[in-house]
């Protein structure tokens, strides 16, 4: 990662971590998260490891500046993750909450993941701004 973006002045070290479901929000989670990070904005990392307890990959999230954390919808299993691990230094992101319809067996749309990518970067604002 650069640490340096266009919207959000000097990044710290964020992870991106973006729901693995099967419907359509899960997929807009994870476009979102692959665009955050191809614009310098963080790096992804691997929400598997930590809902697996690999606890170099725990660590590493404890020692991020910054969580992002892109749920797909209400069952919010990501948010679970880090709840159960103890994880504070995370902001949530939940794509229905954008008013995107999580339904089964439809790919996303650039226009959805853009929605998200947009709420997320106010996100990393707001954070930056303290």
């Amino acid at each position: 990662m650069s640490g340096q973006s266009a919207c959000c002045g000097t990044a710290k070290n964020i992870l991106l971590y973006a729901c693995s479901g099967g419907a359509n929000v899960a997929e807009v989670a994870d476009k979102a998260a692959r665009q955050l990070m191809s614009e310098g904005l963080g790096t992804m990392f691997c929400l598997a490891g930590l809902g697996a307890d690999i606890q170099g990959m725990v660590q590493t999230a404890r020692d991020a500046d910054m969580n992002l954390v892109i749920d797909g919808c209400q069952v919010d299993c990501a948010r679970k993750i880090f709840e159960r691990l103890g994880l504070k230094n995370c902001q949530y992101l939940r794509v229905t909450d954008l008013g995107i319809e999580k339904v089964k067996g439809v790919r996303s749309t650039q226009d959805q993941v853009d929605k998200v990518v947009a709420k997320a970067k106010q996100t990393l604002e707001q954070v930056r701004k303290g």
